[in-house]
């Protein structure tokens, strides 16, 4: 049974899944938390932030769209980065709708070109966000427009920009009217599925990743230790630790005297404390699993 809108009598409520797909580093992250109004998804300028599938939901008046943020589509060369891109493709079987996400600066034609031949194998209607459009010349993005619409049969082309909310607006707009009508699948008070452990493992490795700079490669995995509440709530104990690769990779996280762990821990208890609403004592350790990018059992550990 359809569920009806209390202020419009007349308006059938819509819902639906929408995947969110494109290339890494094409602001598909930064999108879902400028639409959910909060950040629940880990950005970086590094490609591959995104690891695991990230739910978060949309609530309207009319709508409630349910958004499953994935890693960015690439040609995988190791065991981790298959798991990521089979994690992205697995959501279309999951969804209504997708949401093709393209950087208007600077294209990855190789990993669009793997996303288009997937997404031409659906049945699936299909949008097109070209985002960063602050950092694009009008001219230039009338020739992306045109040139997009001519590679596939796209519902809609909406270009946008993430970071500063421009056209975001109409993106959700035009995904509404998109949706099959429906009833909602979470109630009025829920941003996600994403357990809270996961959420703040996600925040620290964000900092480890912005942090380090280009020191650091993806051989980065946070896991939660202990997570204790103490004082009904008002503090939360937690102890994490951050597993690299190589000696070499524990030095730069740690740093020297141990300055660069204290600033990844600090920058990350800042934003937990938000996310929580509760002080938080974060202790960090630094542990290397050899090679753990290329080792099944260490991916499975640390949730891949």
């Amino acid at each position: 049974m359809n569920i009806v809108n209390v202020t419009d009598p007349n308006q059938t409520f819509k819902s639906g899944f929408v995947a969110i797909l494109g290339a890494p580093n094409a602001g598909k992250s930064t999108l879902l938390n400028r639409m959910l109004g909060q950040k629940i998804s880990i950005t970086s300028k590094k490609p591959q932030t995104t690891r695991n599938r990230i739910l978060g939901v949309v609530h309207r008046t009319g709508s409630q769209m349910v958004f499953l943020d994935t890693p960015g589509i690439h040609r995988a060369k190791n065991p981790l980065n298959a798991r990521i891109v089979d994690a992205a493709l697995s959501t279309l079987s999951e969804v209504d709708l997708v949401l093709f996400v393209v950087d208007s600066q600077i294209p990855d034609d190789p990993s669009e070109r793997l996303l288009l031949n997937t997404l031409s194998d659906q049945r699936l209607p299909v949008l097109l966000a070209l985002n960063k459009i602050d950092q694009v010349q009008q001219q230039a993005l009338l020739a992306q427009i045109e040139r997009w619409s001519g590679l596939f049969p796209f519902a809609a082309v909406v270009p946008v920009s993430a970071k500063n909310g421009e056209q975001v607006d109409r993106l959700i707009d035009v995904m509404e009217d998109a949706l099959p009508a429906g009833e909602p699948f979470f109630p009025p008070e829920s941003l996600t599925d994403l357990p809270v452990r996961f959420i703040v493992a996600e925040m620290i490795r964000e900092k480890a990743f912005r942090l380090t700079g280009q020191e650091i490669p993806y051989a980065v995995a946070v896991t939660i230790d202990s997570f204790k509440e103490e004082k009904k709530g008002a503090l939360i104990r937690i102890h994490a630790s951050i597993h690299v690769e190589r000696d070499s990779q524990k030095g730069i996280v740690i740093g020297r005297q141990g300055a660069k762990l204290k600033q990844i821990g600090e920058a990350a208890r800042q934003e937990i404390e938000v996310l929580l609403g509760a002080h938080v004592f974060l202790k960090l350790f630094v542990r290397v699993q050899k090679n753990w990018t290329k080792d099944t059992r260490a991916l499975n550990k640390f949730g891949y």
